[in-house]
């Protein structure tokens, strides 16, 4: 059975390997939280040490992907533009976003601060 949604032969390789990272990405995380379960429920702390080293590797893991499919989707780099490495409020970075606007908060590192330039000639 297809993990497809849509028929393989229409979707082109570039498209299969999208939904690859993505299925990947999903397994990553779901891993991580596997692992992060059981290190908070282990009452070992030699096994949660090993637990820890391991999740975090997930972690790792669903970075590339996840880095891999900002540079292959512009939606992707755009919204993880938009909200990584902010301080503000998540909702009000969204809100800033949806008006066009910095929320306060929003550090540098995740844009040069020069606000949009669009309709300006």
């Amino acid at each position: 059975m297809s993990d497809y949604h849509e028929p393989v032969e229409e979707l082109t390789e570039e498209d299969r390997n999208i939904s690859r990272a993505l299925r990947s990405l999903k397994e990553e995380i779901e891993a991580v939280d596997w692992y992060h379960q059981r290190a908070s429920a282990t009452t070992d702390d030699s096994i949660r040490e090993i637990i820890i080293h391991n999740r975090n590797e997930e972690i790792e893991h669903a970075s590339m992907m996840l880095e891999w499919l900002r540079r292959k989707m512009p939606a992707f780099d755009e919204a993880l533009r938009t909200y990584l490495f902010t301080e503000a409020p998540i909702t009000q970075v969204e809100a800033a976003a949806a008006g066009g606007a910095r929320p306060a908060g929003k550090t540098a590192a995740s844009g040069l601060g020069i606000g949009s330039l669009k309709g300006q000639n």
